[in-house]
């Protein structure tokens, strides 16, 4: 990518911060496309040695600019353990409100399963106990006596077994 410095800002460089620029394109292409100055903010990471380089318009200090796109990986991290764990097969309504309270719902659910299984001490993993949560809603039967039951049937094996030559 060609730019040109602008303008730079002072930085403190015991954070990490090496510079934050104000820059335009001087490409033939990318200047006509994108005319406007915008903020370079470049990062060294002391952890790795990594040096980062952050394009924003945002007026967040530098620091704050470079953790929270260094720290984008850990958003995406978040949202892909709510497509796994909240099970969310479809959205019943399309406003922002209807699909912040689904959400909300399949939240709660998911914390008050795993409030249950750390309250009567379940083994059993947590997908476990919700599947077996959700067939079993009407059971009269409390859930640490249905699942200390579970643990003691032992499974018997009769199926045939390929290198058993006995």
């Amino acid at each position: 990518m060609r730019y040109e410095v602008v303008e730079s800002y002072p930085v403190y460089q015991q954070t990490g911060v090496i510079s934050d620029d104000l820059v335009i394109l001087t490409g033939y292409y990318t200047s006509k496309d994108y005319p406007e100055p915008f903020r370079m903010v470049t990062y060294e990471d002391f952890s790795t040695s990594v040096v980062y380089r952050f394009i924003t318009n945002s007026q967040f200090g530098p620091l704050t600019v470079s953790e929270l796109y260094r720290e984008q990986w850990q958003v995406e991290l978040f949202f892909k353990w709510i497509k796994q764990h909240l099970k969310i097969k479809s959205f019943y309504g399309t406003s922002q409100n209807a699909v912040y309270c689904q959400i909300w719902i399949a939240l709660c659910t998911y914390l008050l399963i795993a409030i249950a299984k750390n309250r009567y001490n379940i083994e059993q993993s947590l997908y476990s106990f919700s599947q077996v949560c959700g067939i079993t809603p009407f059971e009269k039967m409390p859930l640490n006596e249905l699942f200390s039951r579970m643990s003691t049937i032992v499974p018997i094996d009769d199926s045939p077994n390929l290198f058993n030559f006995n």
